[in-house]
Formats: structure tokens, C-alpha cells, sequence
């Protein structure tokens, strides 16, 4: 049994049996403008988003080394720039956070970040914010993990790039320094993600080995694969989300915008309707169907009272609101209290008993 995490303080339960947790990562994609932020928080919320995931990093924390460049693609042409930098103008302040956060909850959305740090874990725990999450380039920072466990504050291990090993690790990190409320995410940190290399089999795996909800990050194009968890028993589905697909920056070009995150929480909560349950049985919408469309015992041809049928007088049409044909060897002999013209359905009381 996977016990669903509980998010204070409005008791939002995600896990088995509640309704999907779908994230809009935003990421850097506020581009170092807390206006476009504010404006593509509100888009998520349109969209039907729960949450909205930010990054508050401190460059210093990850990068050092001045001359790394990252590739990207911005409106069809491939851009490098310093690493740096690139991580430096996105950065967000502990005051920023708290804007942020505020302008979340307005909408009614989770506010949720990716911390580097015991420093930008403690920022986050200042605004009170209700959900953690490590980010998959820091899953074998133990100091992190610990620090998110010993916080008590519900916590996502995103494990991209990562061996079982290295998640056996981050998950007995977490617990041995007291965290109790554990969420995964299984991801391919590919940017996009062929389809191929995106390994949905592996939700139900990492449920089952480490008894915990599992959810899924989707950087791939489109929305099947998002979809397509929900089916495999993903309770969480974080997607990189944009106003625009040409705003510069690295992760705009393969977000999702509006229209599409708005396609994807649509689908979701249909195929969370459509999951249904396992039990194999008749459900009300096809009372009529099972009528209409069902055969019955009929008269092959015009027979008179007293009769005894034969096999050869028992033929099978619709509607099925008579005798069914598996009964057909148990009218074999049996004798007409009245006339029946070709086609009519048997009923039993049709019969001398």
C-alpha cells in the first residue's frame, strides 16, 4: 500500500488514488523578469495547472568554472553562451521567492522550487513554502538530500541521469535524516527526450521498490508521454511551461505553451476518468446496449400452441431482451403454452412448466 503525500495546510493529497499533480515549470523561463513571471503564472493557472515550479539556485553553488558554455536552440537558430552568466541574470532572491509565492497562492497554485543549497533551502523555509524539490543534477548530493529530509517539508527526488544505485542512495539519504514524505520523479534529462529514451515502464518500478508515489517529468515534445504515466500510475506530471516558445532563453523552445499544457491537463483528467476500475462488469451506460445489441432465443418460423421445439426452430436476433442463446439446449423439448409468429422472442413464460 503507497501512502499519498499531504501537502499542508489545505491537505492536498498526492499519491495513489487522488487526481494527478500537474506542475507548470517555469524554471528560469521568467527569464530574470519577475513581470513575465507573474504573467506566466497566471497562464499556468488557466491552463488547470496545480502547481508552479520555480528554480532558486545560487550560481556560486554549482559553477565555478567561468568559460562553460551551454548550446541552445532559440527561434530555430543555436545559441551558446556562457554558462554563467546564463544561470546569474535568472537568479532569483530570497524577496523574489516570496513575491513569487504570494502571486501562486493568489491563483490558487502550489508554489514549489529547486534549492542548491542549506541557504536556498532556508530561504524557502522562511516563505513556508509546502513542497521541496532536488533537482536530478543534485540526486548524489547527500548534503542536499539530508537537508530536504531533515526539513520535514514533502520532498520530490527527480532521478534523471541516475543508476538504481544512485537512487537507493538518495532515498535512504532522505529517510535516514528523517523525511517521511517522498515523492520521485522519474525523468530522461534530454532536452527534448526522444521517445525511445523516455522509459515509462520505470513509474511502476520505482513505486514498488521504494514504496513511495512516483511521478514523472516530462521533457520530451508533445504531450502523449505526459498522458501516457497517468496510465502507468504517475500522481505527479511536471512539464516545462512558457508564454512563448520564442522568448530567448534555453528551455522555451521545447516547453509547452498555453495551449498546449491546456491540452495536457484536459487529457489527463480524461484518462484519469477513463482508468476507471478493474472489476469486469456491466456499468449503467450500457443498460440500453445490453438490449439493443444482445441477442436472443427467436422463433425461426410461425409455431402453434403445444408445439415442442427443436433446435432447428431456435435462431438468435436482436433485441437481446428474451431468452439469451446460451439457454437454447434447455428449450430443446420444451412445449408453447401459445402461437408464436417467425421472428418473436422467447420468453418464459412462453412455456408449460
Amino acid at each position: 500500500m503507497i501512502n499519498a503525500v499531504e501537502l499542508e495546510p489545505d491537505g492536498r493529497q498526492i499519491g495513489p488514488g487522488h487526481p494527478c499533480f500537474i506542475a507548470a515549470e517555469i524554471g528560469i523561463n521568467h527569464n530574470g523578469d519577475m513581470a513575465l513571471a507573474r504573467e506566466t503564472i497566471a497562464a499556468a493557472a488557466q491552463c488547470g495547472a496545480d502547481g508552479v515550479k520555480f528554480q532558486n539556485y545560487n550560481v556560486n553553488d554549482f559553477l565555478s568554472d567561468r568559460t562553460l558554455t551551454y548550446a541552445y536552440m532559440n527561434s530555430g537558430k543555436q545559441i551558446t553562451e556562457s554558462q554563467y552568466d546564463m544561470f546569474k541574470r535568472c537568479q532569483l532572491d530570497a524577496e523574489q521567492l516570496s513575491h513569487l509565492k504570494e502571486c501562486c497562492e493568489s491563483h490558487g497554485l502550489v508554489f514549489f522550487s529547486t534549492p542548491t543549497s542549506q541557504s536556498t533551502i532556508d530561504d524557502l523555509l522562511r516563505i513556508r513554502t509546502h513542497l521541496l524539490k532536488n533537482g536530478s543534477d543534485f540526486l548524489t548530493n547527500n548534503d542536499l538530500v539530508a537537508a530536504m529530509g531533515r526539513s520535514q517539508v514533502p520532498t520530490i527526488l527527480s532521478v534523471g541521469m541516475a543508476m538504481l544505485s544512485d537512487v537507493e542512495q538518495a532515498v535512504d539519504c532522505f529517510r535516514n535524516a528523517g523525511g517521511t514524505k517522498l515523492i520521485l520523479l522519474h525523468c530522461t534529462s534530454s532536452y527534448p527526450t526522444p521517445s525511445a529514451d523516455i522509459n515509462l515502464r520505470r513509474i511502476p518500478m520505482l513505486s514498488a521498490a521504494f514504496g513511495c508515489p512516483v511521478g514523472f517529468s516530462d521533457h520530451s515534445e508533445g504531450i502523449a508521454a505526459a498522458v501516457g504515466s497517468v496510465v502507468l500510475g504517475a500522481c505527479f506530471v511536471e512539464k516545462h511551461f512558457t508564454l512563448d516558445r520564442h522568448l530567448p532563453g534555453p528551455d522555451h523552445w521545447f516547453s509547452s505553451d498555453p495551449a498546449e499544457l491546456k491540452a495536457l491537463v484536459a487529457n489527463v483528467r480524461t484518462v484519469e476518468q477513463a482508468l476507471g476500475t478493474s472489476a469486469i462488469c456491466s456499468v449503467d451506460s450500457e443498460s440500453n446496449a445490453r438490449q439493443e445489441f444482445r441477442l436472443s432465443c427467436v422463433a425461426k418460423r410461425d409455431m402453434e400452441a403445444g408445439e415442442m421445439l427443436t433446435e432447428d426452430v431456435i435462431v438468435f436476433r436482436r433485441p437481446g431482451t428474451g431468452i439469451p442463446p446460451k439457454e437454447r439446449n434447455n428449450l430443446v423439448g420444451m412445449q408453447l403454452k401459445r402461437k408464436m409468429v417467425a421472428g418473436q422472442v422467447f420468453q418464459w413464460e412462453c412455456f408449460k412448466q
